[in-house]
């Protein structure tokens, strides 16, 4: 269990299992960078976040920008959306009758992605949701911007011994303050943090090598 003043954000999870390197610039160094893809994810998040907001359709109930924290992830951060369905063996909601499952939404901007870090950052919000309403909850739903369809994930035991074990090496590395050493991959092409980052520099060891190939020929 981590104390209150140790959280980190739950959004670096995601960060943190695209790149430990990104996580780091961001998450320890404070290091940020816009370009298209994560300026158009934030304008998808910020429709879908609009605090605080309530709106109940018969038996199905949307919080949105609802403020999740998990003491056994040492995490905090928002739930996009979160769909209260009313069903058997749920919850109780003050202000409302009956039982509630409540089943976490995550919007994204872009497509399915290679690795499961969307799926990683989803299962976090469950568990945080779990430990705040004391329930169970099977499933969550990504949805991506760019096909608009909504992706369903199980919540597996193999996925949240994943997001446990993320969750343990974020805080790890957090408190050694250690920004990794950079792994250049095709990922690196649509990272946002390229120009802070530097992959082909950090990857060249031999600095006067790199100016001799890429300064004294451009001369």
């Amino acid at each position: 269990m981590y104390a209150e003043e140790d959280y980190l954000m739950l959004s670096g999870i995601q960060h943190f299992a695209f790149c430990k390197r990104q996580w780091a610039l961001i998450h320890i160094e404070q290091q940020w960078a816009e370009n298209y893809k994560t300026t158009a994810g934030e304008l998808m998040h910020k429709k879908a976040h609009d605090e605080g907001a309530f709106e109940k359709r018969g038996d199905l109930l949307i919080v949105r920008g609802l403020r999740i924290k998990s003491q056994e992830l040492g995490v905090s951060g928002q739930c996009d959306v979160v769909e209260f369905h009313q069903k058997e063996k749920g919850i109780e909601l003050f202000g409302y009758d009956g039982t509630w499952i409540p089943v976490p939404i995550e919007y994204k901007h872009g497509t399915p992605k290679e690795n499961n870090a969307d799926e990683l950052q989803l299962c976090a919000q469950a568990v945080c949701l779990e430990e705040m309403f004391q329930t169970s909850i099977p499933e969550g739903f990504l949805y991506y911007g760019q096909n608009r369809r909504r992706n369903r994930v199980e919540f597996t035991g193999e996925l949240r011994c994943q997001t446990k074990e993320m969750a343990v090496k974020m805080h790890e590395m957090f408190q050694r303050g250690h920004t990794p050493d950079v792994k250049p991959s095709k990922q690196c092409k649509s990272c946002s943090l390229g120009d802070l980052c530097l992959p082909k520099i950090q990857k060249n060891r031999d600095v006067r090598q790199y100016i001799r190939q890429n300064i004294h020929s451009a001369e």
